[in-house]
């Protein structure tokens, strides 16, 4: 886990104060950096670590975070905005539709294919976001309730 100072120093460098809750906050998403939350998941989190910071502080600052590029927000299909670390490279998701679990993946032969179909058609591709809603077919899936 990065130091204090290094944390501090990563706000400022997105332009936003080292406060309490943005630190916390940043360190929960370094800490865990495949990880996707919602706002309420960071909550909770918090919570349970014994962090006092409330719901709508939560949410401010995922949004400030997103504004400075620190975090990406996603809106898969349960409506609910989920949120992780901004600049690990391109790659898409799938989003499990049995317990919300979200896992990266990259694969260069779809890449290749998208690129490929945009270029048939006259187009150039210059970002997408490909979600894969699954169900878990795993007998013992950890994310499972």
């Amino acid at each position: 886990m990065r130091d204090q100072a290094e944390i501090n120093q990563e706000l400022k460098s997105a332009g936003l104060k080292a406060t309490a809750p943005r630190r916390k906050i940043l360190e929960l998403f370094q800490a865990n950096p495949e990880s996707h939350w919602s706002a309420e998941d960071v909550y909770k989190t918090l919570l349970e670590m014994g962090d006092e910071i409330g719901l709508a502080t939560v949410y401010r600052v995922l949004t400030q975070f997103e504004q400075a590029g620190l975090l990406t927000r996603h809106h898969f299909e349960a409506g609910k905005a989920i949120f992780e670390l901004s600049g690990g490279g391109h790659h898409d998701h799938f989003v499990c539709m049995d317990c919300g679990h979200v896992e990266e993946f990259f694969d260069q032969q779809i890449e290749d294919r998208q690129n490929q179909l945009a270029e048939d058609r006259g187009f150039k591709v210059t970002a997408h976001a490909l979600y894969l809603y699954v169900n878990c077919i795993r007998e013992n899936c950890p994310n499972r309730k």
